[in-house]
């Protein structure tokens, strides 16, 4: 099988499986992966995650124009920012409206510069900081733009009512850690007010140090 087979297939069963548990419903929801030439695939526009045919994948070359597959979803700015601002670091985007997350984004006391509190190691370890951006009507270029004003320094965001876009070294990558994502917003509400014993910053540097994360 050759590789883009391979990540063709890739992309339609991790997808699946996001939808299948409940992740992203309906028609939301999309996913970027970068082959080894350059080359991006892309779920198209109005898709669901639960029946992705591989052959229907948006397919651009390497100077981002569209050459097969159905037209991309509208909300490519997402994807291209990371690319652009962070492309030795990025193979894959995932984009979610996944429940937790989008309900801890609109709450008042959510600190934007990360917005999720420091519950566990394994959401410092796979996102390092999460900042969360304002709301943009979807589709709007507005919200690469202020993807780029990051210039690199984040590999997860939290578009606010809107859904978390989080980018990996590569397809696994970016959906697990877009799951922990998910994982760690649940467990901030069903917290929230409860004054949780949160990890202390020596406990948060000694992670930062140990894994090699992205902390500025």
């Amino acid at each position: 099988m050759s590789e883009e087979a391979r990540l063709r297939d890739d992309i339609c069963r991790m997808a699946r499986s996001l939808f299948e548990r409940g992740l992203t419903g309906g028609s939301s929801g999309n996913i970027s992966a970068r082959l080894s030439d350059g080359r991006l695939l892309v779920t198209p526009t109005g898709s669901s995650f639960g029946s992705l045919e591989p052959g229907r994948l948006s397919l651009f070359d390497a100077d981002g124009r569209l050459i097969g597959g159905d037209k991309p979803t509208k909300e490519m700015p997402l994807h291209s920012a990371f690319y652009e601002t962070r492309p030795t670091r990025t193979g894959a985007v995932v984009h979610l409206h996944s429940c937790h997350s989008v309900a801890l984004s609109m709450l008042p006391d959510v600190d934007p510069e990360n917005m999720l509190p420091p519950l566990t190691a394994y959401s410092i370890m796979k996102l390092g900081k999460v900042t969360l951006l304002p709301y943009f009507i979807p589709g709007d270029p507005a919200m690469g733009d202020a993807i780029r004003g990051l210039a690199g320094k984040r590999s997860a965001v939290m578009l606010a009512n809107h859904g978390p876009v989080v980018a990996g070294k590569d397809l696994e990558a970016a959906v697990y850690a877009v799951e922990e994502l998910e994982e760690t917003a649940k467990l901030a509400l069903l917290t929230h007010g409860l004054k949780p014993r949160m990890l202390t910053p020596e406990q948060i540097a000694k992670v930062v140090t140990t894994f090699d994360v992205e902390w500025d």
